[in-house]
């Protein structure tokens, strides 16, 4: 009995784990969606009465785009380059097969094969693909103008209602993929990559597995990056920004001149200042490498001579040289918000270039503090310290 329950209990697929709004949502898409394809498809037909003003597939086609809106199977070119393959294909076959049951089994065979092809699989297209052969007299009668009327005038409205539709609601659609230049094999990994797994990684176990999912291979590996930083935020505990930063923090102003900046990197031996305005919001930040960079410090030579050329002001007229911090500061400058976990910081520190100094702000966006690779790399360790003692595994 125990194995027929385990058994039957695989019919029962798992809760849906999205809130009560986001269901609501869905289904006023699909009503907003369905509707305004068929009003629309009857307004446009007018007195062609012969014209169905709407196809049973675009019920399922809605639910996709509505519901699954990142499924690669309801992208804009999947539903529409779907259903005329399927429509294609479906008269093509009702009009040289005889035989209503080998038209219909082999018009949904060769539209899978088809939209696999053209990279536009979607699953209602099989619908459409059987209605073009079943769908009888009336039907029939269409001939070719079936893939124009109603079919291809059904995906283009319903295209357009659920791209209005999620844009409104602040939902991303279409799903845009992200296009990645192929690495050579002996090509740097990006910081960011040198941990967990990487694209290629994910690509190779799609390769074994070797089946179609619902969901692109983008999102898959964002959620299992996300699942990453909750396991390591479950490891390592809550620590926050606001445990580890420095809140003693030098910053300058837009208008500070350089001479005075690097003065106070050299009096406070720091490599970094945060560039405020008069409400301490960070505007920027200046660092060792904006100065080098400015002054074209490629080489050490007569480094000390050069820099005090870079920053000395010009008195009695105006130069074309950089005089303020706020020429050659970075910006905009990427910050970390007090209450942010530390994990979060790991992502930021790579993006672009390395970035070893993050600017803290609070709920306002003023600047609290500022964390350094050396704070957050020091946080992980005793972290996982701590976390080791709690196991019993270290003295």
């Amino acid at each position: 009995m125990i194995r027929l329950y385990d058994w039957l209990s695989g019919f029962v697929p798992e809760a849906i784990v999205i809130s009560n709004r986001e269901r609501l949502r869905a289904a006023i898409g699909a009503f907003a969606g369905i509707a305004l394809t068929a009003v629309s498809t009857y307004l446009i037909t007018g007195e062609l009465s012969s014209v169905p003003y709407l196809i049973a597939p675009m019920g399922a086609s809605a639910v996709l785009l509505f519901s699954l809106p990142a499924s690669p199977l309801a992208q804009p070119w999947s539903l529409l380059g779907g259903n005329l393959v399927a429509a294609l294909v479906g008269v093509t076959c009702a009009i040289w097969i005889p035989n209503p049951m080998l038209a219909a089994s082999i018009a949904v065979g060769a539209s899978i094969l088809l939209m696999l092809c053209m990279r536009c699989l979607h699953p209602p297209s099989g619908a459409v693909a059987l209605t073009a052969v079943l769908g009888g007299p009336a039907i029939h009668a269409l001939g070719y103008w079936f893939v124009a009327a109603p079919v291809a005038l059904n995906s283009v409205i319903l295209i357009i209602t659920a791209i209005v539709f999620h844009t409104t609601t602040r939902h991303e659609y279409p799903h845009h993929a992200r296009h990645r230049k192929k690495e050579a094999a002996n090509e740097t990994i990006p910081p960011e990559l040198r941990f967990g797994f990487t694209t290629d990684d994910l690509n190779e176990v799609l390769k074994e597995n070797n089946e179609l999912l619902y969901i692109s291979r983008d999102d898959l590996e964002k959620l299992f990056q996300q699942t990453e930083m909750h396991a390591y935020r479950r490891r390592f505990g809550e620590i926050k920004c606001r445990d580890i930063m420095s809140t003693e923090v030098i910053s300058v102003e837009f208008g500070t001149e350089l001479e005075e900046a690097w003065a106070l990197m050299r009096q406070h031996k720091i490599k970094a200042l945060p560039v405020v305005n008069k409400s301490n919001l960070v505007i920027g930040i200046i660092t060792q490498i904006d100065f080098m960079k400015n002054a074209n410090l490629e080489v050490y030579d007569n480094f000390e001579v050069k820099l005090k050329q870079f920053i000395r002001r010009t008195a009695g007229h105006h130069a074309d040289k950089p005089e303020v911090v706020g020429q050659i500061m970075s910006s905009p400058v990427v910050t970390a918000s007090a209450d942010m976990h530390i994990i979060e910081l790991i992502p930021l520190m790579t993006q672009g270039r390395v970035l070893h100094h993050i600017p803290v702000v609070d709920s306002e966006q003023r600047l609290v503090g500022i964390v350094t690779q050396s704070d957050l790399v020091s946080a992980l360790y005793h972290g996982r310290l701590a976390n080791l003692r709690t196991l019993g595994l270290s003295s």
